[in-house]
């Protein structure tokens, strides 16, 4: 089993690290990814095309080898950021750590001897304001994450000038993963990543998903749909928001 001992060549590159030590081949995306130092990343990807196993790889990387660090995981639940952190533990046992490298080890939260943190929480904003100074913050399935808890945990990032990574499918043309993605994408640096660029989905399971699956362009090509409950399609209501109209200026009577 590969030592986790203090190699330069594993700490300037996530990507030969995760070949060599994890056995994670990435994605061409995947890889740039992984070496990218970008402060935020916007990730709009297919179901099952790798993005929760990339940031996991990403997070135990920065764990080891970077100081401080501080990863921190949020979902719309607890079950969708424990999925996360169950995949940062299974690539963590392919390394070979000291018996004394860990100074806690939970479920959801990890605490190493070098003082690095990463730590899953759920989808609520009581639980996940109260920490500060995140390094690494990952925001998984972040189409359906609420907007007040993406609010919350940003001032997170203010002093230690930390990552944040959003990772999503579509769900609808609503939310901040959305307007992220409609209206300030240049802000960020941005993947696509489409079904086909996936080499783990066949194309006759697209082809068999095509045909009955009315989510199909949501969930494997990243196209925002329009939500079910909407009465007006997004664009008719974009359309009656004007800055040439004057407000207007209604004087309320005494009595």
């Amino acid at each position: 089993m590969p030592s986790v001992a203090d190699d330069g060549a594993y700490s300037l590159d996530p990507v030969l690290w995760a070949r060599e030590v994890l056995g994670f081949k990435p994605d061409p995306w995947q890889a740039d990814l992984l070496r990218s130092r970008s402060r935020k990343i916007i990730l709009n990807c297919s179901r099952q095309s790798g993005k929760s196993t990339t940031c996991a790889a990403l997070g135990l990387h920065e764990s080891i080898y970077r100081r401080p660090s501080f990863g921190l995981v949020i979902a719309p639940s607890q079950d969708q950021s424990a999925e996360l952190m169950m995949k940062f533990d299974e690539f963590r046992s392919a390394v070979e750590l000291p018996s004394d490298y860990l100074s806690t080890d939970t479920k959801l939260a990890v605490k190493f001897a070098n003082g690095n943190r990463f730590v899953a929480r759920p989808g609520s904003e009581k639980t996940a304001r109260s920490f500060s100074a995140v390094t690494l913050l990952l925001e998984d399935e972040a189409s359906r994450v609420l907007d007040d808890l993406y609010n919350t945990v940003r001032p997170m990032l203010a002093v230690s000038n930390g990552r944040h990574i959003l990772m999503s499918t579509p769900f609808g043309k609503r939310g901040h993963f959305f307007r992220i993605w409609s209206e300030q994408r240049d802000m960020w640096e941005w993947y696509e990543i489409p079904a086909e660029m996936c080499p783990r989905i066949t194309k006759e399971f697209l082809e068999e998903e095509k045909r009955t699956n009315p989510w199909f362009e949501q969930e494997y090509h990243c196209k925002f749909l329009e939500t079910t409950d909407s009465v007006f399609t997004f664009e008719q209501v974009a359309a009656t928001a004007s800055d040439e109209v004057d407000p207007l200026n209604i004087e309320v009577a005494e009595w």
